[in-house]
């Protein structure tokens, strides 16, 4: 009886000090979603009429062209840049208002 007692408190015991360990392994694709819309009151302003735009630093790169986006009350403009592609054949998709919501832009395939 006594040895049966010490041994359920040690195995009590011990497992109050095991430690938990796991691993993932992704075999696929990263999964990208559409960000989620952001609600806001008005229109965004017109794009300006013409901005510069740079040489392609390189052939993985794409255009994401210049948008407004809520920046607390107001809108704010982002002017447009050469990006790395998160993949192969990958497009952006840009940003939109619509019915009183703010989309994000993204990158699609």
């Amino acid at each position: 009886m006594k040895t049966k007692l010490i041994a359920l408190l040690l195995l009590g015991s011990a497992s109050m000090f095991a430690a938990h360990f796991s691993f993932g392994v992704n075999l696929g694709y990263p999964v990208y979603y559409e960000p989620a819309p952001v609600a806001v009151y008005a229109p965004p302003p017109a794009p300006p009429v013409s901005y510069y735009r740079p040489p392609c630093p390189g052939p993985d790169y794409g255009w994401v062209s210049g948008y407004w986006y809520p920046s607390g009350p107001r809108y704010a403009w982002r002017a447009g840049y050469w990006s790395r592609r998160p993949y192969a054949r990958s497009y952006w998709v840009a940003p939109r208002y619509h019915r009183g919501y703010y989309y994000s832009g993204y990158w699609r395939r």
